[in-house]
Protein backbone atom coordinates (compact mmCIF):
# COMPACT_ATOMS: atom_id res chain seq x y z
CA UNK A 1 0.00 0.00 0.00
CA UNK A 2 1.15 3.85 -0.91
CA UNK A 3 2.14 5.82 1.95
CA UNK A 4 0.48 8.98 3.09
CA UNK A 5 3.57 11.38 2.64
CA UNK A 6 3.48 14.72 4.71
CA UNK A 7 5.98 17.43 3.11
CA UNK A 8 7.19 19.48 5.73
CA UNK A 9 8.24 18.55 9.72
CA UNK A 10 6.47 21.65 11.04
CA UNK A 11 3.73 22.13 13.65
CA UNK A 12 0.98 21.75 10.97
CA UNK A 13 2.57 18.71 9.33
CA UNK A 14 3.32 16.68 12.67
CA UNK A 15 -0.33 17.44 14.20
CA UNK A 16 -1.42 16.36 10.90
CA UNK A 17 0.70 12.93 11.72
CA UNK A 18 -0.53 12.50 14.74
CA UNK A 19 -3.92 12.83 13.78
CA UNK A 20 -3.31 10.15 11.46
CA UNK A 21 -2.28 7.93 14.77
CA UNK A 22 -4.72 8.84 16.98
CA UNK A 23 -7.37 8.53 14.29
CA UNK A 24 -6.40 4.96 13.58
CA UNK A 25 -4.67 5.05 10.88
CA UNK A 26 -1.88 2.35 10.84
CA UNK A 27 -0.63 2.06 7.04
CA UNK A 28 2.69 3.68 6.20
CA UNK A 29 3.51 7.55 6.75
CA UNK A 30 6.35 8.99 4.94
CA UNK A 31 7.65 12.70 6.23
CA UNK A 32 9.56 14.73 3.76
CA UNK A 33 11.64 17.55 5.41
CA UNK A 34 13.87 19.56 3.61
CA UNK A 35 15.66 20.89 6.72
CA UNK A 36 18.76 18.78 8.38
CA UNK A 37 16.56 18.60 11.59
CA UNK A 38 13.29 19.13 13.15
CA UNK A 39 12.40 22.80 13.01
CA UNK A 40 12.39 24.30 16.03
CA UNK A 41 9.09 26.06 17.89
CA UNK A 42 9.26 29.78 16.62
CA UNK A 43 7.04 31.34 19.30
CA UNK A 44 10.35 31.96 21.88
CA UNK A 45 13.30 32.59 19.04
CA UNK A 46 12.01 36.36 18.80
CA UNK A 47 11.90 35.97 23.08
CA UNK A 48 13.74 33.98 25.09
CA UNK A 49 16.39 32.03 22.59
CA UNK A 50 16.81 35.60 21.45
CA UNK A 51 17.67 37.05 24.63
CA UNK A 52 19.77 34.64 25.95
CA UNK A 53 17.08 33.35 28.63
CA UNK A 54 15.98 29.78 27.00
CA UNK A 55 18.62 27.25 26.03
CA UNK A 56 18.07 26.71 22.00
CA UNK A 57 17.62 22.98 22.66
CA UNK A 58 14.75 24.12 24.32
CA UNK A 59 12.77 25.39 21.79
CA UNK A 60 11.47 22.37 20.90
CA UNK A 61 7.66 21.81 19.05
CA UNK A 62 5.41 19.94 21.19
CA UNK A 63 5.63 16.69 19.41
CA UNK A 64 9.44 16.45 19.59
CA UNK A 65 9.19 13.89 22.08
CA UNK A 66 6.64 12.16 20.54
CA UNK A 67 8.00 11.69 17.09
CA UNK A 68 9.30 8.22 17.63
CA UNK A 69 6.05 6.97 18.83
CA UNK A 70 4.48 8.38 15.27
CA UNK A 71 5.68 6.00 13.70
CA UNK A 72 6.99 7.73 10.81
CA UNK A 73 9.52 7.51 8.13
CA UNK A 74 11.39 10.70 8.54
CA UNK A 75 13.79 12.03 5.88
CA UNK A 76 15.25 14.90 6.74
CA UNK A 77 17.41 17.27 4.21
CA UNK A 78 14.96 16.42 1.70
CA UNK A 79 13.42 18.61 -1.02
CA UNK A 80 10.74 17.81 -3.30
CA UNK A 81 10.90 18.98 -6.55
CA UNK A 82 7.66 18.61 -8.19
CA UNK A 83 4.37 17.30 -8.20
CA UNK A 84 1.38 15.73 -9.78
CA UNK A 85 -1.77 16.13 -7.95
CA UNK A 86 -3.62 13.71 -11.17
CA UNK A 87 -1.43 10.58 -9.27
CA UNK A 88 -0.61 11.69 -6.21
CA UNK A 89 3.10 11.52 -7.34
CA UNK A 90 5.96 13.68 -6.12
CA UNK A 91 9.63 14.06 -7.57
CA UNK A 92 12.51 14.75 -5.16
CA UNK A 93 15.59 16.73 -5.99
CA UNK A 94 17.67 13.18 -5.43
CA UNK A 95 15.83 11.58 -8.29
CA UNK A 96 13.57 9.65 -6.51
CA UNK A 97 10.01 9.47 -7.11
CA UNK A 98 7.42 8.81 -4.53
CA UNK A 99 3.92 7.65 -4.93
CA UNK A 100 1.30 8.62 -2.55
CA UNK A 101 -1.93 7.51 -1.58
CA UNK A 102 -2.60 11.13 0.00
CA UNK A 103 -0.51 14.12 1.03
CA UNK A 104 -0.40 16.59 3.50
CA UNK A 105 0.95 20.40 2.60
CA UNK A 106 3.15 21.51 5.59
CA UNK A 107 6.16 23.43 3.68
CA UNK A 108 5.20 26.66 5.75
CA UNK A 109 6.14 29.73 4.77
CA UNK A 110 9.54 31.63 3.88
CA UNK A 111 10.74 35.34 5.14
CA UNK A 112 10.62 37.88 2.61
CA UNK A 113 13.58 40.37 1.91
CA UNK A 114 14.27 43.91 1.19
CA UNK A 115 16.29 42.38 -1.78
CA UNK A 116 19.88 43.79 -2.72
CA UNK A 117 23.17 42.72 -2.02
CA UNK A 118 24.05 39.75 0.37
CA UNK A 119 25.38 42.04 3.09
CA UNK A 120 26.93 40.83 6.79
CA UNK A 121 24.66 41.51 9.47
CA UNK A 122 21.36 41.66 7.65
CA UNK A 123 19.16 39.14 9.15
CA UNK A 124 15.16 37.54 9.12
CA UNK A 125 14.18 35.31 11.92
CA UNK A 126 12.47 32.25 11.15
CA UNK A 127 14.42 29.13 12.16
CA UNK A 128 16.80 28.53 14.68
CA UNK A 129 19.41 29.37 13.13
CA UNK A 130 17.95 32.72 12.13
CA UNK A 131 18.01 33.22 15.31
CA UNK A 132 21.36 32.24 16.20
CA UNK A 133 22.85 34.39 13.69
CA UNK A 134 20.95 37.49 15.06
CA UNK A 135 21.95 36.74 18.63
CA UNK A 136 25.93 36.46 17.59
CA UNK A 137 25.94 39.88 16.21
CA UNK A 138 23.67 41.35 18.72
CA UNK A 139 26.11 40.21 21.43
CA UNK A 140 29.18 42.19 20.12
CA UNK A 141 26.94 45.41 20.80
CA UNK A 142 26.00 47.08 17.74
CA UNK A 143 25.50 50.77 18.03
CA UNK A 144 22.14 50.66 16.64
CA UNK A 145 19.99 47.79 15.29
CA UNK A 146 17.30 48.86 12.83
CA UNK A 147 14.35 46.83 12.96
CA UNK A 148 12.53 47.01 8.85
CA UNK A 149 8.76 46.23 9.83
CA UNK A 150 6.56 46.83 12.81
CA UNK A 151 4.76 43.34 12.75
CA UNK A 152 4.38 41.54 15.74
CA UNK A 153 7.64 39.65 14.99
CA UNK A 154 9.41 42.94 14.12
CA UNK A 155 7.93 44.46 17.27
CA UNK A 156 8.95 41.53 19.36
CA UNK A 157 12.32 41.71 18.43
CA UNK A 158 12.66 45.51 18.89
CA UNK A 159 11.70 44.92 22.63
CA UNK A 160 14.16 42.07 23.09
CA UNK A 161 16.31 44.26 21.71
CA UNK A 162 15.69 47.05 24.00
CA UNK A 163 15.97 44.71 26.72
CA UNK A 164 19.46 43.73 26.10
CA UNK A 165 20.45 47.93 26.37
CA UNK A 166 21.07 48.19 22.41
CA UNK A 167 19.41 51.43 20.62
CA UNK A 168 17.13 50.67 18.43
CA UNK A 169 15.09 52.33 15.39
CA UNK A 170 11.42 50.32 14.49
CA UNK A 171 10.52 51.26 10.45
CA UNK A 172 7.13 50.92 9.65
CA UNK A 173 5.99 52.19 6.27
CA UNK A 174 2.86 52.23 7.63
CA UNK A 175 0.80 54.86 9.31
CA UNK A 176 0.54 52.50 12.78
CA UNK A 177 2.31 49.24 13.88
CA UNK A 178 0.33 45.78 12.66
CA UNK A 179 -1.71 48.55 10.24
CA UNK A 180 -2.85 45.27 8.03
CA UNK A 181 -4.62 43.67 10.65
CA UNK A 182 -5.57 46.02 13.50
CA UNK A 183 -7.44 49.23 13.76
CA UNK A 184 -4.80 52.61 13.71
CA UNK A 185 -5.50 53.18 17.75
CA UNK A 186 -4.26 50.05 18.53
CA UNK A 187 -1.44 50.39 16.08
CA UNK A 188 -0.90 53.70 18.01
CA UNK A 189 -0.81 52.27 21.36
CA UNK A 190 1.81 49.58 20.05
CA UNK A 191 4.06 52.27 18.99
CA UNK A 192 3.88 54.61 21.67
CA UNK A 193 4.29 51.69 24.13
CA UNK A 194 8.21 50.84 21.75
CA UNK A 195 8.58 55.30 22.45
CA UNK A 196 8.31 54.61 26.27
CA UNK A 197 11.01 51.76 26.36
CA UNK A 198 13.47 53.99 24.36
CA UNK A 199 12.60 52.96 21.00
CA UNK A 200 13.07 55.47 17.49
CA UNK A 201 9.73 54.60 15.73
CA UNK A 202 9.71 56.09 12.88
CA UNK A 203 6.14 55.74 10.80
CA UNK A 204 5.33 56.04 7.06
CA UNK A 205 8.46 55.45 5.72
CA UNK A 206 9.68 53.87 2.75
CA UNK A 207 13.05 51.74 2.61
CA UNK A 208 15.11 52.38 -0.73
CA UNK A 209 17.44 49.88 0.56
CA UNK A 210 20.44 49.03 2.30
CA UNK A 211 23.81 50.73 2.33
CA UNK A 212 26.96 48.64 2.95
CA UNK A 213 30.78 48.37 3.16
CA UNK A 214 33.24 45.45 2.96
CA UNK A 215 30.44 43.11 2.82
CA UNK A 216 28.83 44.29 5.82
CA UNK A 217 25.78 46.66 6.11
CA UNK A 218 26.80 50.09 7.56
CA UNK A 219 22.98 51.52 7.37
CA UNK A 220 19.48 51.82 6.06
CA UNK A 221 18.37 54.54 3.00
CA UNK A 222 14.84 55.88 3.50
CA UNK A 223 12.69 56.77 1.00
CA UNK A 224 13.70 60.68 1.84
CA UNK A 225 16.91 59.81 0.75
CA UNK A 226 18.23 60.30 4.31
CA UNK A 227 20.29 56.92 5.93
CA UNK A 228 20.17 55.87 9.13
CA UNK A 229 23.49 54.46 10.55
CA UNK A 230 23.30 50.71 11.79
CA UNK A 231 26.24 47.82 12.17
CA UNK A 232 22.58 45.06 12.55
CA UNK A 233 19.13 44.82 10.32
CA UNK A 234 16.64 43.02 10.83
CA UNK A 235 13.75 42.44 8.29
CA UNK A 236 10.39 42.14 9.01
CA UNK A 237 8.41 42.45 6.54
CA UNK A 238 6.39 39.17 6.19
CA UNK A 239 6.05 35.48 4.74
CA UNK A 240 5.16 34.60 1.63
CA UNK A 241 3.95 30.64 1.47
CA UNK A 242 6.54 28.11 -0.05
CA UNK A 243 4.47 26.53 -2.60
CA UNK A 244 6.93 26.52 -5.46
CA UNK A 245 7.40 23.04 -5.58
CA UNK A 246 3.36 23.02 -6.42
CA UNK A 247 3.71 24.86 -9.42
CA UNK A 248 1.65 23.70 -12.55
CA UNK A 249 0.76 20.65 -9.82
CA UNK A 250 -3.22 20.60 -10.28
CA UNK A 251 -2.99 21.73 -6.86
CA UNK A 252 -4.83 25.59 -6.78
CA UNK A 253 -2.81 28.20 -5.35
CA UNK A 254 -3.72 31.97 -4.22
CA UNK A 255 -2.52 33.26 -1.00
CA UNK A 256 -0.70 29.74 -0.44
CA UNK A 257 -2.42 26.42 -1.23
CA UNK A 258 -6.40 27.33 -1.74
CA UNK A 259 -8.95 24.73 -0.09
CA UNK A 260 -11.82 24.22 1.03
CA UNK A 261 -13.36 24.29 4.24
CA UNK A 262 -12.14 21.38 5.16
CA UNK A 263 -8.49 21.52 4.21
CA UNK A 264 -8.90 19.64 1.05
CA UNK A 265 -7.26 21.12 -1.84
CA UNK A 266 -7.82 18.27 -4.51
CA UNK A 267 -8.96 14.82 -3.62
CA UNK A 268 -5.90 13.30 -1.65
CA UNK A 269 -4.33 16.67 -0.78
CA UNK A 270 -4.81 18.89 2.18
CA UNK A 271 -2.68 21.52 3.74
CA UNK A 272 -2.10 23.03 6.98
CA UNK A 273 -0.26 25.88 8.74
CA UNK A 274 1.00 29.05 7.03
CA UNK A 275 1.17 27.29 3.62
CA UNK A 276 -2.66 26.89 3.91
CA UNK A 277 -5.69 29.09 2.40
CA UNK A 278 -9.28 27.81 3.19
CA UNK A 279 -12.41 28.58 3.72
CA UNK A 280 -13.44 29.68 7.40
CA UNK A 281 -17.39 28.56 7.64
CA UNK A 282 -17.38 30.19 10.91
CA UNK A 283 -15.95 33.69 9.51
CA UNK A 284 -17.42 33.22 5.95
CA UNK A 285 -14.48 33.85 4.76
CA UNK A 286 -11.19 32.66 3.03
CA UNK A 287 -8.02 33.11 5.41
CA UNK A 288 -4.52 32.22 5.98
CA UNK A 289 -3.55 32.21 9.58
CA UNK A 290 0.76 32.47 10.71
CA UNK A 291 -0.17 30.97 14.44
CA UNK A 292 0.93 28.89 16.48
CA UNK A 293 -1.68 27.33 17.62
CA UNK A 294 -3.39 27.48 14.70
CA UNK A 295 -1.05 25.94 12.93
CA UNK A 296 -1.79 22.57 15.41
CA UNK A 297 -5.51 22.68 15.35
CA UNK A 298 -5.45 23.28 11.48
CA UNK A 299 -2.97 20.24 11.13
CA UNK A 300 -5.03 17.65 13.10
CA UNK A 301 -7.83 18.83 11.05
CA UNK A 302 -5.74 18.33 7.73
CA UNK A 303 -4.90 14.80 9.33
CA UNK A 304 -9.02 13.98 9.57
CA UNK A 305 -9.71 15.20 6.34
CA UNK A 306 -7.47 12.85 4.53
CA UNK A 307 -9.00 9.66 7.24
CA UNK A 308 -12.28 10.29 5.92
CA UNK A 309 -11.16 9.51 2.40
CA UNK A 310 -14.16 10.24 0.05
CA UNK A 311 -16.23 11.24 2.54
CA UNK A 312 -17.75 14.94 3.21
CA UNK A 313 -14.96 15.79 5.57
CA UNK A 314 -15.75 18.01 8.91
CA UNK A 315 -15.21 21.76 8.75
CA UNK A 316 -12.99 23.54 9.89
CA UNK A 317 -14.61 26.35 11.91
CA UNK A 318 -11.61 27.86 13.97
CA UNK A 319 -11.24 31.32 16.26
CA UNK A 320 -7.94 31.82 15.33
CA UNK A 321 -5.74 32.80 18.77
CA UNK A 322 -2.83 34.65 19.30
CA UNK A 323 -0.33 35.89 21.45
CA UNK A 324 3.13 38.62 21.81
CA UNK A 325 5.31 39.33 24.67
CA UNK A 326 6.67 42.56 24.43
CA UNK A 327 8.51 44.07 27.48
CA UNK A 328 6.22 43.73 30.57
CA UNK A 329 3.12 43.36 28.42
CA UNK A 330 1.48 40.39 27.15
CA UNK A 331 -1.44 41.10 23.69
CA UNK A 332 -3.34 38.10 23.65
CA UNK A 333 -5.83 38.05 20.73
CA UNK A 334 -8.88 35.59 19.60
CA UNK A 335 -10.36 36.22 16.29
CA UNK A 336 -9.81 37.88 12.99
CA UNK A 337 -9.91 41.39 13.00
CA UNK A 338 -8.89 43.73 9.92
CA UNK A 339 -8.13 47.24 10.12
CA UNK A 340 -11.76 48.99 9.18
CA UNK A 341 -13.09 47.58 11.99
CA UNK A 342 -14.56 49.33 14.76
CA UNK A 343 -12.09 49.54 17.81
CA UNK A 344 -13.91 49.79 21.60
CA UNK A 345 -12.38 49.75 24.78
CA UNK A 346 -14.30 47.85 27.57
CA UNK A 347 -11.72 46.85 30.14
CA UNK A 348 -8.68 49.50 31.06
CA UNK A 349 -7.09 52.28 28.72
CA UNK A 350 -4.24 52.56 26.23
CA UNK A 351 -3.22 55.05 29.13
CA UNK A 352 -3.07 52.84 31.85
CA UNK A 353 -1.18 49.67 29.26
CA UNK A 354 -3.99 47.58 30.39
CA UNK A 355 -7.08 47.07 28.13
CA UNK A 356 -9.46 45.08 26.70
CA UNK A 357 -10.44 45.53 22.87
CA UNK A 358 -13.21 44.25 21.16
CA UNK A 359 -13.49 44.78 17.20
CA UNK A 360 -16.70 45.31 15.55
CA UNK A 361 -17.74 45.06 12.06
CA UNK A 362 -21.34 45.77 11.69
CA UNK A 363 -23.70 43.78 13.75
CA UNK A 364 -20.78 40.94 14.28
CA UNK A 365 -17.86 40.75 16.30
CA UNK A 366 -14.79 40.22 14.59
CA UNK A 367 -12.14 39.65 17.47
CA UNK A 368 -11.25 40.83 21.06
CA UNK A 369 -7.71 41.36 21.92
CA UNK A 370 -6.41 41.71 25.90
CA UNK A 371 -3.07 43.70 27.27
CA UNK A 372 -2.66 41.96 30.37
CA UNK A 373 -6.19 41.00 30.32
CA UNK A 374 -5.45 36.70 30.27
CA UNK A 375 -8.87 36.24 31.49
CA UNK A 376 -11.20 38.72 29.75
CA UNK A 377 -9.86 37.54 26.12
CA UNK A 378 -10.02 33.57 26.63
CA UNK A 379 -13.86 33.92 28.06
CA UNK A 380 -14.33 36.39 24.61
CA UNK A 381 -13.00 33.24 22.72
CA UNK A 382 -15.07 31.17 23.96
CA UNK A 383 -17.98 33.19 23.17
CA UNK A 384 -16.92 33.76 19.70
CA UNK A 385 -16.41 30.16 19.23
CA UNK A 386 -20.26 29.77 19.85
CA UNK A 387 -21.15 33.09 17.71
CA UNK A 388 -19.30 35.97 16.55
CA UNK A 389 -22.64 38.19 17.50
CA UNK A 390 -21.60 41.71 18.80
CA UNK A 391 -24.21 41.57 21.48
CA UNK A 392 -22.80 38.71 23.54
CA UNK A 393 -19.44 40.17 23.61
CA UNK A 394 -20.66 43.46 24.76
CA UNK A 395 -22.26 42.06 27.55
CA UNK A 396 -19.66 39.95 28.20
CA UNK A 397 -17.15 42.75 28.49
CA UNK A 398 -19.42 45.63 29.67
Amino acid sequence: MDPIVVVGASLGGLSALDALRTGGYDGDVVVLEAASGLPSDRPPLSKQVLAGTMDPDAARQPLAAKLEELRADVRWSTVVESFAASDLRLRLRNGEELQAAGVVVATGAAPRTLGGPNLAGVHVLRTLEDCLALRADLDVGPDRVVVVGAGFIGAEVAATCRELGLSVTLLEGAPAPMARVLPESVGSFVADLHRAHGVDVRLGVGVDGLVGADGRVSGVRLGDGTTIAAQVVVVGIGVAPSTGWLAGSGVPLGNGVTCDETCLAVPGVVAAGDVAEWFNPHFGERMRVEQWEHAIEQGAAAGRRLLAGDGPGEPFASVPWFWSDQYDRKFQMAGRPAATDEAHVFEGSFEEQRFVVAFRRGDRCTGVLGVNRPRHVVQSRMRLAESLAWEPIEALLS
